[in-house]
Parts: C-alpha cells; sequence; structure tokens
C-alpha cells in the first residue's frame, strides 16, 4: 500500500486527484464542526452516551457529528438507504430494471432517481430525528413561532448537509480518487479512532493503578484488532472459481474459442450491505423506545430494552439477519441461471457438468456454499465485539461493522490507484 501511494505520488495527474480527494474530506470534517441552530451539543451527547443501539450507529457512522449537533449530523445514511431501496427495487420492477442494463446512460437515470430519492428520505429521517430530540430535551425552543421556527431551521439543516454530503462524494467520484460516498463514511468512521486511543489509555492507567488485568485486556484487544483486520483482508481477496472451458468454433478464416478460464465467485460477495440492513432493522426497537419513552419497570421498557446493543438477545438476533440478509441480497444479484445460458451461448461448459439444468444447479450449489462462508464471516466480525464487551467489561468503542467498512474502502482505494498507475504506465501495442 505505501508503495502504490508512493508511486502515484510520482504521477502529477494522480498528485492532483489525491490532494482533490484530501481537500474535500477536509471539507467535510469542516462540516462535521459547524454547529445547527437551536441544539443543545451537551444534551445531545448525553444522549448517545445513555445508549441505544440507533444513536449509536448513527454517531459511529456521521464520525460524531450527530453526538456535537452539527451539520451533518444525519451524513450518507440516506443516501445509502435510498442506493439500497433502488437496488431492490430495479430487481422488481421491469422499468428500473430495464434502466439498470442501458449502459451509461440508464446508470445516469438510476442515479438521478437515486438522488431524489436521497432528498426525500433525508427530509422524512430529519423530521423523524426532530422529533425524538424534541421528546429527549435537546432542542433550546419547543412551543410558539419560536418553535415552529427553530424546527424549520433544525430540519432543513440536516437535510441540506445530507445533500451536501452526496454532492461532495459525487465531486470525488469525478475529480478524485475512489468512490467518494465510500471515502466520506471512510474518514468519519477513522474520526472516531481518537475514542478508541483514549480507551486504551484509561486501561493502561487502570493498570499502573494495580489492576494488571486490564494491561493484558488492552494487549488483547490490539492483538485482535490486528488479527480481525487480517482475517477481513484475507477474506476480502477470497474467491471460489469456477472453472469453465470453451470450445473452439471458426468464424470465417479465423478460430475463436478454445480456451479455459473460470468465473470468480467471491466470499464477501455482498460486502457489508448485509451488517447494515440487520443493524439497521435492529435500530428500530430503540428507535421505538426513544420516541415513546416507556417506564422502567413496565412490560415495554423491558421488552425493547432486551434490544438493546450490550444484551445477549441483539448479538444473537444481528448474527441470524446477518445470515438472512446476506442470503436475500445473493439471491436478488445473483441469476445461476443466467450464469448456465450465458455460458452455454458462448459455447462454453463446466468441465464434468452437462450444459443447462445441472449447470445452473452446480453454480447455484457453489454459490450457496460460498454464501455461507461468507455470512458467517460477516456474522463473526459484528458480533465479536458485543462479545467482548460483555465478557471484558470494556465497551468497544471501535465495532466490527466499523473494521469491515475501514478495510473494505481502504483496499477499493489501493485497487483503484493501481489501476490508475497501470493504465497511466501501459505502453500499447506500438512499442
Amino acid at each position: 500500500m505505501i508503495e502504490t501511494l508512493r508511486n502515484a505520488w510520482k504521477i502529477v495527474d494522480l498528485r492532483k486527484k489525491i490532494l482533490y480527494t484530501l481537500m474535500i474530506l477536509v471539507i467535510f470534517r469542516i462540516g462535521t464542526a459547524i454547529p445547527v441552530p437551536f441544539l443543545d451539543p451537551s444534551a445531545m451527547a448525553d444522549l448517545v452516551k445513555q445508549g441505544g443501539n440507533l444513536l449509536g450507529f448513527v454517531d459511529v457512522i456521521t464520525g460524531g457529528a450527530f453526538a456535537n449537533a452539527t451539520l451533518f449530523a444525519l451524513s450518507i445514511s440516506p443516501y445509502i438507504t435510498s442506493s439500497i431501496v433502488i437496488q431492490l427495487l430495479a430487481v422488481a420492477i421491469p422499468a428500473l430494471e430495464r434502466l439498470s442494463k442501458e449502459g451509461e446512460e440508464g446508470r445516469k437515470k438510476l442515479a438521478k432517481i437515486t438522488r431524489y430519492t436521497t432528498v426525500g428520505l433525508a427530509l422524512v429521517q430529519a423530521i423523524a430525528y426532530y422529533f425524538l430530540l424534541n421528546n429527549m430535551g435537546c432542542l433550546s425552543y419547543t412551543a410558539g413561532f419560536s418553535g415552529v421556527f427553530s424546527a424549520i431551521i433544525i430540519i432543513s439543516c440536516f437535510t441540506a448537509g445530507a445533500m451536501l454530503i452526496v454532492w461532495l462524494g459525487e465531486q470525488i467520484d469525478v475529480n478524485g480518487i475512489g468512490n467518494g460516498i465510500s471515502l466520506i463514511l471512510f474518514a468519519g468512521i477513522v474520526s472516531r479512532g481518537w475514542s478508541v486511543v483514549t480507551m486504551m489509555i484509561s486501561l493502561f492507567q487502570a493498570a499502573a493503578q494495580g489492576e494488571i488485568r486490564f494491561a493484558f485486556i488492552a494487549v488483547g484487544i490490539v492483538i485482535l484488532f490486528v488479527a480481525i483486520i487480517a482475517f477481513i483482508v484475507v477474506m476480502n481477496n477470497a474467491e471460489r472459481r469456477i472453472p469453465v472451458q470453451y470450445a473452439k468454433r471458426v468464424v470465417g478464416r479465423k478460430m475463436y474459442g478454445g480456451q479455459s478460464t473460470h468465473i470468480p465467485i467471491k466470499v464477501s460477495m455482498s460486502g457489508v450491505l448485509p451488517v447494515i440492513f440487520a443493524s439497521s432493522l435492529l435500530s428500530i426497537p430503540g428507535m421505538i423506545k426513544g420516541f415513546t419513552n416507556p417506564a422502567a419497570g413496565s412490560f415495554w421498557g423491558s421488552f425493547l430494552g432486551a434490544f438493546d446493543y450490550n444484551k445477549p438477545l441483539y448479538g444473537i438476533l444481528l448474527f441470524v439477519l446477518i445470515l438472512a440478509f446476506n442470503y436475500f441480497y445473493i439471491a436478488i444479484q445473483y441469476n445461476p441461471i443466467e450464469m448456465a445460458n450465458n455460458i452455454r451461448k458462448n459455447n462454453g461448459a463446466i468441465p464434468g457438468i452437462r450444459p443447462g439444468k445441472p449447470t445452473s444447479d452446480f453454480i447455484a450449489k457453489i454459490i450457496s456454499r460460498v454464501t455461507l462462508v461468507g455470512a458467517i464471516f460477516l456474522g463473526i466480525i459484528a458480533v465479536l465485539p458485543i462479545i467482548l464487551t460483555q465478557i471484558t467489561g470494556v465497551n468497544i468503542s471501535l465495532g466490527g461493522t466499523s473494521i469491515i467498512i475501514l478495510v473494505g474502502v481502504a483496499l477499493d482505494s489501493v485497487r483503484s490507484l493501481e489501476s490508475q498507475i497501470m493504465m497511466r504506465h501501459y505502453k500499447g501495442f506500438l512499442e
């Protein structure tokens, strides 16, 4: 990675792209420090510290902007949600499916639809957060004309901040390096790294005061953190290759085909999306609890409290939902019958497997096995910090979802740089 960055920095064009990307990320971090009027940052910080998987997850992906009551409090969550919704609807709605297959123009239209959907979701989410913060006592003005005016300002700032982040991400896509939205999410999570440093310092301070077990816990967390990163890198690069042999055919005076190739089936085909789906679904009880604020000893208080991040039920449901959503996402993205038909149309065949239904059944079986391995991998990484928190009693600030996002975005950015370097050093056929 360091060698790739050094080589990219030597190329003037790539150096400009890297500097432009860094400038956009700096603008994003400045936006996370611009306060929204009529909100009490201390009250919102206390609200996030009280727990609750919804607000804690929101604060992590916003890089602390939510707890600080700033302009980018919604971050890119409306855009991520709208992108997921449009991808799912592209499978169910024929008009959107046709757009997805129309090449560059179709993708532009889908991006425009996604952008409009983001505006609507950001507005709805901003309104929901306004009422939630109002119930929690985080607003300065809540009654009369002052309350209406403050509501309009807060909702407008939240919505405008979310759309500004989308625009910044698009500028990185056009003029920078890597995926803009992913890099903004990466920058937000990295900015939370200081909380991990603070946690480690507190553990060593406790060990210096005579609690030796905290020193072992701190060293164990560091070792486990490095092992998780290595495990994620290995699983992101792991793939199951299905061999394909193409028959020779003569067209005019030329002979085509005859070569052996393979279909790569990646273990982590779905990426971090199943984890985001599962976390979003399990955040609904926390949202309901925040809106209704039930009594501590009541039935609904105990029921909704069972879904808190630090409870065993949350970890179990998170693991099960990650498995389910991983299979669901792979099922709508990969069609074994279509893959088998494409192989047969190109005069290809899998060695030892007859064309047609046996080929599609074989591909479906391979995808099912690989999907299971990938789902278990995602589930373990996501649930492991919860288990460690229960065992050690130390709140692990950087969750498994955040680590998966960080490593995945870093690997994608390095691959993008490598492809850019290769493209500029490719001499072509004339030299």
